[in-house]
Formats: C-alpha cells, sequence, structure tokens
C-alpha cells in the first residue's frame, strides 16, 4: 500500500479527481452487467417460455441501449485514467530527473548509468501501467465477482452457494502462487537492469571497442547478459503455467456445475428457465476474475518491484547540501586554502595531511604520478565529495558554508575528459552563462585558441557538434571545454590537463591569454608538461596522495626531486650526467 500511497502523491489535483471518477465508473459499468442478463431472464420467461412477444422490442432495444451506455463510459473511463496516469508519468520523470541533476558525486558512483536509466524508463512505465489499467482492473473484477455472486444467491442460494465454493480452493491457489515470486520478479529487474547497463556501456566506448577489434568479445558478453534476462523472463512463465491449469479447471468447473445442477434444480421446479439463462450468463462473470487473476497477480508483483526501485530513487537525498549556516557570496574572488585536508574513497587513503594557501589572482600548479590524488584536490575543492579530515576554504570562509551554487557558479573548470553536449559550438561554450552575446562567445573561443579552426567548420559557431563531440579532434574539444570554462568568468579557473593535446605553440598562446583575461582569476593547474607549469607562482608535487615538494620552477630544479627528473626527461637530459642544477637549466 506504501507504493500506492506514494504513486497517488505525484498526480494532481485535477487529475486525481478525473482518477477517482474513472475508478466510480469502472465500478458502475461493472455493476451494470447484472441488467443485461436481468433482462434475458424476462425474454426467456415472459417471451419464449409464456409464447408472448409484446414486451420483446422493449426488452431489446433497453439491451442494446444498456450496451451502448455502458460501452460509451468504459470509452470516457479509459480516456479519464491514460490523462491521470500520463500526468503522473509527467511529473515522475521530471522529478527524478530533478533528483538526479542534484545528486553529489557519490552516488553516481554507486549506481550504474544502465540502471539509472531502466528506473527513468521501463520502471516509471510500470508505475503508469499500476494506474492506466492494474487498478481498475482490479476494481472491476472485484466488483464483478461479488456483485455478481450477491445476485446469483438471491435467484438461487443453492447454485450460487455450489460456484462460490470454489473460491477459497482459488485462494489457497494464489497464496502458494505468489510465494516466491516478487524474488522472481526482483531477479528479472536485476537482469534487466544489468543488460541495459551493458548497452549503454557498450554504446559509450564504441570507439574503444573497434579500436581493439572487440565486436564479437561484446556481442558474446551482450548476448549472455540477454540469456539471463530471457531466462529470468521464462523462470516467471514456468511458475506462472504450474498454476495456470488449476486456475482454468476452477473455472470451467463453475460452467459445468452451472449446467448439471442448475438443469436438476430446473427439472424439480425450484429454478424457472429464465434462472438458469442469468446463470449460464453470469457464470462467466464469476470465472473471468479468476482467469485474469493471475496475470493480474503478476502485473500487481511487477509494479511493486518497479516502483520500489523508483521509489529508491525519488526519496533519495544528496549527502552533500547547502548547510543550515551557509553565507550569501557576490562572487568568489579567489583565496583558496586546504588545511591539513585528508580523503579516503571507501576507506581507501586518496590524500592525506594536504596544506597548501593561494592568494587571488595567483596561479597554483600540481604536478605528480597517476593517481597521486590531484584531481582529487578539485573534486574537493567544488564539494563533489565531502571533506572528512581538514578543512577548505575559499575567500577566508569554509566551503561547507558556502551556498553550493554559488561556490561552484565561481568555478570554471575544463578538464582532458571532455564532454560537449549534442548542440552548436556557440551553445557549447555558453552553455554556462546563457545571456553571453556572439561577440563575447567569440572573445572566449579567441582566448582559447579555437576561433580559428571554428570558422572553418562547415557552419562555424553555428556547427552542430555530435554526442561527446564527435567531430572534432581531442585538441578541438579540449579548447571549446576551456572557452566554456572561461566564459563563466570564474574567480577559479581549474585547468586539469586541459592542453594536453594541443602543440606547445597553441599552449604557449593559450598561457599567454591566460595572463590577459579582462577579469582577476585564480588558477589551479594540474599538467604533466614541465612548459603548463613552469610559470606558476607555487608548484606542488603530489606522490602517494600527500605533498612531497613544493615551490617555484627554479626551486624545484634545485631540489632534485620528481619534478627535476620530469623536467629532464622531457628535454632529454640524463639525470645521471647533470651534475648541478646551473647544467639543467
Amino acid at each position: 500500500m506504501e507504493n500506492i500511497k506514494w504513486l497517488w502523491s505525484l498526480m494532481d489535483r485535477k487529475h486525481r479527481k478525473w482518477h477517482i471518477l474513472a475508478l466510480v465508473i469502472s465500478a458502475l459499468t461493472s455493476l451494470a452487467l447484472l441488467i443485461n442478463p436481468t433482462l434475458q431472464k424476462r425474454l426467456v420467461d415472459e417471451v419464449i417460455v409464456a409464447q408472448n412477444p409484446d414486451p420483446l422490442l422493449g426488452i431489446l432495444f433497453t439491451m442494446l441501449a444498456v450496451r451502448l451506455l455502458r460501452e460509451g463510459t468504459r470509452y470516457l473511463m479509459v480516456v479519464l485514467v491514460e490523462r491521470s496516469s500520463q500526468n503522473v508519468m509527467y511529473n515522475l520523470r521530471v522529478r527524478l530527473f530533478t533528483r538526479l541533476q542534484y545528486q553529489d558525486t557519490r552516488f553516481f558512483d554507486r549506481n550504474r548509468t544502465g540502471d539509472l536509466m531502466t528506473r527513468m524508463s521501463a520502471d516509471t512505465d510500470w508505475c503508469r501501467h499500476f494506474l492506466s489499467y492494474i487498478d481498475y482492473a482490479i476494481i472491476d473484477n472485484v466488483v464483478m465477482f461479488l456483485s455478481t455472486s450477491a445476485y446469483l444467491f438471491w435467484i438461487n442460494w443453492k447454485l450460487a452457494l455450489l460456484l462460490v465454493c470454489v473460491t477459497p480452493m482459488l485462494m489457497i491457489i494464489t497464496k502458494v502462487y505468489s510465494k516466491g515470486s516478487r524474488k522472481l520478479f526482483m531477479a528479472m529487474r536485476e537482469r534487466q537492469s544489468e543488460m541495459n547497463a551493458a548497452a549503454q556501456e557498450n554504446i559509450a566506448a564504441n570507439r574503444v571497442i573497434k579500436a581493439f577489434a572487440r565486436e564479437e568479445y561484446e556481442k558474446e558478453a551482450f548476448d549472455k547478459k540477454s540469456r539471463a534476462f530471457r531466462q529470468a523472463h521464462l523462470d516467471i512463465n514456468e511458475r506462472w503455467l504450474k498454476f495456470f491449469p488449476f486456475i482454468e479447471i476452477l473455472a470451467n468447473a463453475m460452467t459445468l456445475i452451472t449446467v448439471f445442477f442448475g438443469g436438476y434444480l430446473m427439472i424439480r421446479g425450484e429454478m424457472t428457465a429464465g434462472d438458469l439463462t442469468v446463470f449460464t450468463s453470469l457464470s462467466w462473470a464469476l470465472s473471468v476474475p479468476m482467469r485474469q487473476l493471475g496475470n493480474l497477480l503478476n502485473d500487481w508483483q511487477r509494479f511493486i518491484t518497479c516502483s520500489t526501485k523508483v521509489m529508491e530513487l525519488e526519496v533519495s537525498r544528496p549527502d552533500i547540501v547547502d548547510a543550515a549556516d551557509a553565507q550569501e557570496h557576490d562572487r568568489v574572488e579567489g583565496a583558496v586554502e586546504f588545511r591539513n585536508v585528508s580523503f579516503s574513497h571507501d576507506s581507501v587513503p586518496v590524500l592525506r595531511d594536504v596544506s597548501f594557501k593561494v592568494a587571488p589572482g595567483q596561479t597554483l600548479a600540481i604536478m605528480g604520478p597517476t593517481g597521486s590524488g590531484k584531481t582529487t584536490i578539485i573534486q574537493l575543492l567544488a564539494r563533489c565529495y565531502e571533506v572528512r579530515q581538514g578543512e577548505i576554504l575559499v575567500d577566508g570562509c569554509p566551503i561547507k558554508r558556502w551556498k553550493l551554487n554559488q561556490l561552484r557558479d565561481g568555478i570554471g573548470t575544463a578538464t582532458q575528459d571532455v564532454f560537449l553536449f549534442s548542440d552548436t559550438v556557440e551553445g557549447n561554450i555558453a552553455f554556462g552563462d546563457q545571456a553571453l552575446t556572439e561577440a563575447e562567445v567569440h572573445d572566449f573561443a579567441r582566448r582559447a585558441a579555437a576561433g580559428d579552426f571554428i570558422e572553418q567548420l562547415s557552419d562555424g559557431y553555428d556547427t552542430i557538434v555530435g554526442e561527446r563531440g564527435v567531430g572534432l579532434s581531442g585538441g578541438q574539444k579540449q579548447r571549446i571545454a576551456l572557452a566554456r570554462a572561461l566564459a563563466v568568468q570564474p574567480g577559479i579557473l581549474i585547468m586539469d590537463d586541459t592542453t594536453s593535446a594541443v602543440d606547445m605553440e597553441t599552449e604557449q598562446y593559450i598561457q599567454q591569454q591566460l595572463r590577459e583575461l579582462p577579469y582577476a582569476c585564480t588558477k589551479i593547474i594540474i599538467a604533466q608538461r614541465i612548459s603548463s607549469v613552469k610559470e606558476a607562482d607555487e608548484i606542488l608535487i603530489l606522490q602517494d596522495g600527500a605533498i612531497a615538494e613544493r615551490g617555484t620552477h627554479e626551486e624545484l630544479l634545485k631540489n632534485r626531486g620528481y619534478y627535476w627528473e620530469t623536467y629532464c626527461l622531457q628535454n632529454g637530459i640524463d639525470p645521471e650526467e647533470a651534475t648541478a642544477a646551473k647544467e639543467v637549466e
């Protein structure tokens, strides 16, 4: 019931009234099924048996009118439930998408993209299916069974009692079937999620797959997951087919009871021919709910399984939110300070006692081997993850007391792994600030050394770039991403290996433009090239999550540590032959 209450709460007030009206219509039209069998009873007793044709036309006309009226109201009911269910579907998808937008990074670390897509599509559709079919079908069958049973008891309680006695056996079968079926539906849902996740990952990595000629391997891997999903479906069907024959036998037994025992009562004079006609006409109204019970149980179990998954997503809340005492700030000025910051990913240490300061307008460079924690520093700065030990301050205020939107609005990030939206080049550059003029977009593209190649594209700045920037080289995508970061005019600009795919001449041009930005900006550069970091005010060398070296370019060369070795390697110098810092320079 909790799932139904939650789903009901998603419906707008107007559509909720419509849905209630549709359920009332469903119940009334189910009751209306008793009218025509009653008229058939009169047709047999008062016309056929009595050999009296006078009431014939009136009865037939009434039966036709009842049938047309019922079908018309049923059509109205279907329209109403479709409108209300689609309203819930719309509200649910918007709420789920909004919930995803504000989830923190750790949430996406824990959940697979394919599983989230399944919740957003197939699972939400089953929530709609409940409102558009399952709930009114249950009402239809319950009202049909109860009203028919009461009516038949009123006509002849002996025959009605025999028919209804079949019900307890049906309840036993239903209870046995339901036991364990929930686990089967959960297993099927997991197999579907795994299959969708594999498909999503395969599509996203299609270039890598082709580069390594792994099409056959991926096909076999997907085939394995698809087979598992098929087998989960077959397991559910197999379980249902074990009970289906018993339900069919019980349903058909009602017809046999009606014919044999009803005929016996008619011979004894305890029933009229019209009474027997009513029982014959309405025996299906008792058997149909039994026949549909299995399908409704399947649909019900699948709805519970899918809606539970959707509820988990809808009620989830991000761990990183605005603090109660969060302060308002006009803009990020650019002062950054890490105080004894330590951080772990799932109990795996990443950063250990990291401390440094950057004044507004200064440039900080961070170097170090892969896995040393460089990218984690900028993720912590933007509160993508929460610091557990130590403290990070921006403009002298702990970032936990900044409003998230204001903090992240003041940080422009350009990374090595670039994501470009399926939009125009201009749209991608202006993504962070839709109010940019065309001239400003062109200016930031020029500063990122992207203006020349953009103008050579088929439609210039109006060229549509494919998903993830298909059609552009790695260096071109990086420069568009840099222009996008510059365009928000951030107080802190983060460049995470942003120029790794550009040539040295272009890199020098970009560095010159960064020095001449029309706004004050603190720069944090993560790079492996000495040429990218040597002009920084301070360079940090991270090793095993801790700061192993710090200083300027000249100071680090004298230390003869990681930085000096990297310098020698990139300049073709043998460190063993370099005996002094002067020789290295």
